[in-house]
């Protein structure tokens, strides 16, 4: 199989460990990647940003495959049991192109508005481990074990530590890929680093008896790949994924997941509800096939009908919603107290007749954009001496273990010039 992607060019899978990938393209669980938007609802803010996990799958593998490549090259001084076999591989390309299989509805924002439901990693176990699911048939018939091996290595565990990291770790291939995909989609260029040299500069740390194998940068060449790799996904929380925008109509849905989710649960009926969507929100369980009915589709049909709905409050909030009459935001800066000024919209809501639990909020976006932790990522020099990357680099010694926090006042349209004039802002 060979496809043209607008990120790596031409992708292909055409050897026997990559052969898996268009086997598991046809199963209808992974179809369903085409119906749920990979950035969820910034295409309200980036019209381009219209891209979905199916291509993000697509370019994940292909970075895994690139990757093995790399390693393989490298990898003579290591035991023989410490090399990537082709059962290795295997498992590693189907890993990376499953990695998202269970994602719900418009990304990340489905599981945040349903805190307690299970989140898409637990769900894309199910698919990998349910028997009946056509991505298991797949698996199970290249080997009885490779379905749960695939399902330990999505969650970062394996047996060569190294893959596991390649799979879930600091500069996994999920990262490499949507960086890249992401930035390519948005038509900004943040996000932006060299992967060719970021390979080319991999290598792996000198053997030692009582330890396995880590991934290593290259010194004497390597440490700038590493600072640009980090500094493209700072840039990218700052500029795109917390976009005031999208962080407003990700808060406006999780509103109106609220309110439908509190009127399923006052024994109200609401049309096309999605059978997942009504079990969760009431705080069931939803199984595996009325989960994978879920996709942004279904959503976005459900909170057209919910428009029509007998609560104008769900109304009123999904007719804002489709219509972009976003709710506006206001930054809380470092060191003022967010409480205060919430205190305020919200006694202002209630003076205009709006629900305060529904029309305002606080909204804390937050990544940590490096840290080491328990990452065995070091940078090796030419006399074998090994640092953590944080230890010899000025930019990732300042961002190590540093929060980024964008903290903001969100609140209905209506309610912004009582709002900035009693915050003086």
């Amino acid at each position: 199989m060979i496809l043209r992607d607008p990120v790596h060019g031409l992708i292909a899978f055409e050897s026997d460990e990559d052969s898996i990938v268009p086997r598991l393209l046809e199963t209808a669980e992974v179809q369903r990647l085409r119906r749920i938007k990979q950035l969820g609802v910034t295409s309200l803010a980036f019209p381009g940003a219209e891209h979905t996990r199916f291509s993000h799958a697509i370019g994940a593998a292909h970075v895994m495959k690139r990757l093995l490549g790399r390693l393989r090259e490298c990898d003579r001084d290591l035991p023989a049991h410490q090399r990537i076999t082709s059962d290795h591989a295997r498992e590693a390309i189907a890993a990376a192109f499953l990695h998202d299989v269970g994602h719900g509805p418009l990304s990340h924002l489905f599981e945040d508005a349903l805190p307690e439901a299970p989140r898409h990693e637990e769900w894309t176990s199910r698919i990998v481990l349910d028997p009946d699911s056509e991505v298991h048939r797949v698996l199970a018939a290249e080997s009885p074990d490779l379905p749960a091996r695939v399902a330990e290595l999505v969650h970062g565990r394996h047996e060569l530590p190294y893959l596991a990291g390649a799979v879930s770790g600091t500069f996994d291939v999920d990262r490499c890929d949507y960086l890249l995909r992401d930035a390519h989609a948005t038509g900004v260029r943040y996000g932006e680093y060299d992967l060719d040299w970021l390979f080319r500069s991999l290598r792996f740390a000198p053997v030692q008896a009582d330890r396995p194998p880590s991934l290593a940068i290259d010194g004497a060449k390597g440490l700038v790949s590493i600072e640009e790799f980090i500094l493209a996904r700072l840039f990218m929380f700052q500029q795109v994924y917390f976009h005031k925008s999208t962080r407003a109509a990700e808060w406006m849905i999780g509103a109106i997941l609220r309110r439908a989710g509190s009127l399923l649960r006052d024994g109200e009926t609401l049309p096309s509800t999605p059978p997942a969507l009504s079990k969760m929100a009431k705080g069931g369980e939803a199984s595996l096939p009325e989960y994978l009915e879920l996709d942004d589709v279904q959503l976005w049909t459900a909170m057209r009908a919910w428009e029509d709905a007998r609560d104008p409050i769900l109304a009123d909030l999904t007719r804002r919603l489709r219509s972009r009459a976003l709710f506006k935001t206001a930054e809380v800066e470092p060191g003022e107290p967010a409480e205060r000024a919430l205190a305020i919209a919200r006694r202002i809501a209630q003076d205009a007749s709006l629900d305060p639990d529904l029309y305002v909020g606080i909204d804390v976006a937050e990544t940590i954009p490096f840290s080491e932790g328990d990452d065995p990522l070091v940078v090796v020099y030419a006399n074998g001496v090994t640092r953590k990357p944080g230890d010899v680099s000025f930019l990732l010694g300042r961002l190590r273990g540093e929060r980024l926090v964008r903290v903001r006042l969100i609140f209905a349209k209506e309610l912004r010039d009582p709002i900035t004039r009693a915050l003086g802002t």
